[in-house]
């Protein structure tokens, strides 16, 4: 029972230990809206067979956060679905890695009142910085939470852009 004590008590401090770190390393990724917009495209981007910081990625979201992909199935039903940042590491993660993937911000529409945010950020997806037309565009709804030091994205839920669901003009970039 003794040893089972110290294991876990070892365990939480080396939790805590890199907590700790990676508020450090990570602490200017976070300070205010825009960095972390950037680094929430950042962490998911990168070329094929290029590893992603997924300790970033788990910094950047509450541990409550959700993940909402909608769009329609193959039988025209339009849905949602609703996963964590770990699933979303979990499972496209792979797909991530073996094919080569940017997102890129485009436009963005914010509102801020006191600790929490809304971000309206259009994006273009791409599968090499050296690719000249996206693959994919759409639009995220970014929630943020300002923990007093930091922000975090509470929620991102996103759809994206079809011919029968165009990115308004409004939402795209101005030129």
């Amino acid at each position: 029972m003794k040893r089972l004590i110290i294991a876990n008590l070892i365990m939480v401090m080396a939790i805590s230990i890199k907590a700790q770190e990676n508020q450090t390393k990570y602490q200017d990724k976070t300070r205010n809206i825009d960095t972390t917009i950037k680094t929430l495209y950042a962490v998911i981007s990168g070329e094929k067979g290029e590893e992603r910081d997924w300790d970033l990625m788990r910094y950047i979201y509450h541990p409550d956060a959700k993940l909402v992909p909608t769009g329609t199935n193959p039988e025209g039903k339009v849905g949602a679905r609703y996963i964590t940042p770990q699933y979303y590491v979990e499972n496209s993660g792979p797909w991530l890695m073996e094919n080569g993937f940017f997102e890129e911000e485009i436009h963005r529409e914010t509102q801020v009142f006191g600790n929490i945010a809304h971000v309206f950020s259009t994006y273009q997806c791409f599968k090499s910085k050296t690719d000249k037309e996206p693959f994919m565009r759409g639009i995220n709804s970014i929630q943020l939470f300002n923990e007093g030091g930091r922000w975090r994205v509470i929620n991102i839920f996103w759809a994206q852009e079809t011919e029968e669901n165009p990115i308004p003009e409004a939402y795209l970039p101005k030129n």
